[in-house]
């Protein structure tokens, strides 16, 4: 009876609320900004790049380099969050609910929601503090000094530590026991104890042990899995054209029958697009926070980076596999066991076998992630160590081990019904506060154009909110 009333709340809030909310803002921010994930995305590549190869930047606090985290990290934990269990098993759900067309709707809310993970993101980073092992921040930080409503903050910080540091690791633990029993015919509960052990290890080490696995996990596990879904792309390449057409049809409803096709296909495409890219939903600031940049920009466009790479990369190599495969539309396939299906009709018994591996390294490194985003906020609401071990048993074992025993539907009710009051109480704040993404992006064009190549931001430039802004003096 509850998870029915899950579901009936999910539906009015996603069918009628959310949508409407997550497009409308991605369109304002694309106008505002003039595009900025599409005309910024080879300054996007550089800042990256240079990132990874130099580490902390040059114009920084050189005082402070030592403990901060530099953008290649807070990327890489960013994008361990977002590439997980969103790109396999909830790519195989919206496919299975949805129909192909709801790919075509994921890519849609991809590509203009980059545009709102710019603004909050850079916004993280405006906002962000000081703190004894790095800089902290996030959509609670930006709420409290940008808007003054302390109360919306808290309530923030409450309903992202439920929904990633909680109901989330729950849907990622469920989703790998899923992958190893059907691979290995492993125990549920067994796995779960694994996991328990393997998280609560990493969490207890904070922020620097989470970004060291994380810049190690992500790029092995994207290549990897990126290769092996290229060589079947390229073996079946005869077939891209009906792959990419049956998308197309299948998003305006034009191969359904049912008067309300269109309107589910579109739905599931955004709640799981949402759900893998994060764009909007106030997570990725918080890590963005953490690094160590001359200008809040620079982390807003790495992070914009982050929701292309999820979407139009990862999730499309998982859509593809599964559309190949023509299994999509067999009834008792669903969530990961379709994906692995898909891969083993492709290259045979090695494929479940190389999806269960992929989904412990997809899923076990947003396990991490999710952890964190907690974590900060926890700081943000009380600085209380009990609080935050307590928090920490929780998230790393106690939930981890609720979602490798609990079903596949309530884990996924739940994270939904979370993720739509988060991402509603995050865009509130960021179409206020948006003003000051769209003053620091052109401050940033402007020291690009006038030949600075590295540009640097002093609080001095935002004098109405100059004494909010202690990390940029």
């Amino acid at each position: 009876m509850i998870n029915e009333l899950i579901t009936q709340i999910n539906d009015v809030l996603w069918g009628y609320v959310l949508i409407a909310a997550l497009v409308s803002c991605g369109l304002w921010f694309t106008w505002k900004t003039r595009g900025v994930q599409f005309r910024m995305v080879g300054e996007m590549f550089r800042l990256l790049t240079d990132s990874a190869t130099s580490g902390i930047n040059r114009n920084d606090d050189r005082h402070h380099a030592r403990r901060h985290i530099s953008s290649f990290q807070a990327f890489a934990v960013s994008v361990a969050t977002r590439v997980g269990t969103g790109n396999l098993a909830g790519v195989a759900t919206a496919i299975a609910i949805g129909g192909p067309g709801a790919v075509f709707w994921m890519w849609v809310i991809a590509l203009i929601g980059s545009a709102t993970a710019f603004v909050e993101s850079t916004l993280g980073q405006l906002f962000k503090q000081r703190h004894e092992e790095s800089f902290i921040g996030g959509p609670a930080y930006y709420i409290e000094k940008g808007l003054h409503r302390r109360w919306l903050a808290m309530l923030f910080a409450v309903l992202i530590t439920l929904t990633f540091g909680l109901s989330y690791n729950s849907i990622q633990s469920n989703t790998i026991c899923g992958a190893m029993h059907e691979a290995f015919g492993w125990n549920h509960a067994l796995v779960g104890i694994v996991l328990s052990v393997l998280a609560l290890v990493i969490v207890f080490g904070g922020i620097h042990r989470i970004a060291n696995v994380s810049a190690v996990m992500v790029p092995l596990m994207a290549v990897g899995y990126f290769i092996l879904v290229l060589v079947i792309i390229v073996m079946n390449i005869g077939l891209i054209p009906h792959v990419l057409k049956t998308i197309v049809s299948s998003a305006f409803g034009l191969e359904q029958t049912a008067g309300g096709a269109i309107g589910v296909t579109m739905m599931t495409g955004i709640k799981r697009g949402l759900f893998s890219n994060e764009a909007g939903e106030g997570s990725a600031p918080n890590v963005a926070a953490t690094a160590t940049v001359s200008h809040p920009v620079k982390q807003g466009l790495i992070q914009a980076l982050g929701v292309f790479t999820d979407t139009l990369l990862v999730c499309s190599c998982t859509a593809f596999v599964i559309l190949i495969s023509g299994l999509y539309d067999v009834p008792e396939l669903n969530g990961i066991a379709l994906t692995q299906a898909a891969l083993s009709s492709e290259i045979g018994s090695f494929g479940p076998v190389f999806i269960a591996v992929a989904i412990f390294l997809f899923a076990f490194s947003s396990i991490i992630g999710n952890y964190y985003y907690g974590e900060a906020n926890i700081r943000f609401m009380t600085s209380s160590r009990t609080v935050l071990t307590v928090y920490r048993v929780f998230s790393g074992g106690v939930v981890v081990m609720f979602g490798a025993l609990a079903s596949l539907e309530i884990v996924w009710n739940l994270g939904d019904l979370f993720m739509a009051l988060l991402t509603a109480c995050n865009l509130i704040a960021i179409v206020a506060l948006g003003k000051y993404a769209f003053r620091l992006f052109d401050d940033y064009r402007k020291q690009k154009h006038n030949g600075i190549k590295d540009p640097t931001f002093h609080r001095s430039q935002l004098p109405e909110i100059e004494k909010e802004l202690e990390c940029w003096e």
